[in-house]
């Protein structure tokens, strides 16, 4: 019985040459290498695609840390100056507001108003200053114009933060839109008078 597979011309010269019947079909290599090709392509794709997940999700904790670090240290800077100020124009008889003309005027001993001068958390560099109609900064805010991924729940000294679609947008300054506002005057109402010195006052039953 004949073997499998088929004998090139040297068997009429009685020098039989065996070939293998895969090797027999038309480009058979050619097809094994474009399958390769194809696997190894998809393999790449599915190694990219997780690469670039991961880091889209690593990019999400990196800038949700920087957030919550500008948050801390603004309104920490924004506590600072409200002391500042309060402590400034203490026994003066001068209405209005008191701002340093540094952040490093509030770390001077002997009693410092802010533990250090902070970067910015978001861009590392300086801050935007607010600075105050009457000279001085009442108020800082990054530089980066990033969305924020916080929008909502903020604590109350900033609440008004609430909406604004960029970093740049959160100014922590003092006196604060979300602090309460003071009456006329700056003396709070008594029981039983209305906050507004103009209004009538209720009529007795």
């Amino acid at each position: 019985m004949r073997q499998a597979g088929k004998f090139s011309r040297g068997q009429a010269r009685g020098v039989p040459v065996w070939r293998h019947p895969l090797t027999c079909t038309k480009f058979p290599l050619r097809n094994q290498r474009g399958v390769t090709y194809v696997v190894l392509m998809f393999s790449l794709f599915l190694i990219g695609l997780s690469l670039s997940v991961a880091a889209k999700q690593w990019k999400m904790v990196v800038q949700r840390d920087k957030e919550a670090d500008l948050l801390a240290k603004g309104i920490e800077i924004q506590n600072a100056l409200a002391l500042y100020s309060a402590t400034t124009k203490a026994g003066r008889v001068m209405p209005g507001e008191f701002y340093p003309q540094s952040l490093a005027d509030l770390v001077k001993p002997p009693k410092p108003f802010l533990r250090k001068v902070y970067p910015d958390p978001i861009t590392g560099g300086e801050w935007d200053y607010i600075r105050a109609p009457t000279g001085g900064i009442m108020g800082v805010r990054s530089r980066s114009k990033a969305t924020p991924i916080k929008e909502k729940g903020f604590p109350p000294e900033i609440r008004h933060f609430e909406g604004l679609s960029r970093y740049q947008d959160w100014i922590f300054q003092h006196p604060s839109p979300s602090a309460p506002q003071q009456p006329l005057g700056g003396v709070p109402p008594q029981p039983g008078q209305p906050a507004n010195p103009a209004a009538p006052a209720p009529a007795s039953p």
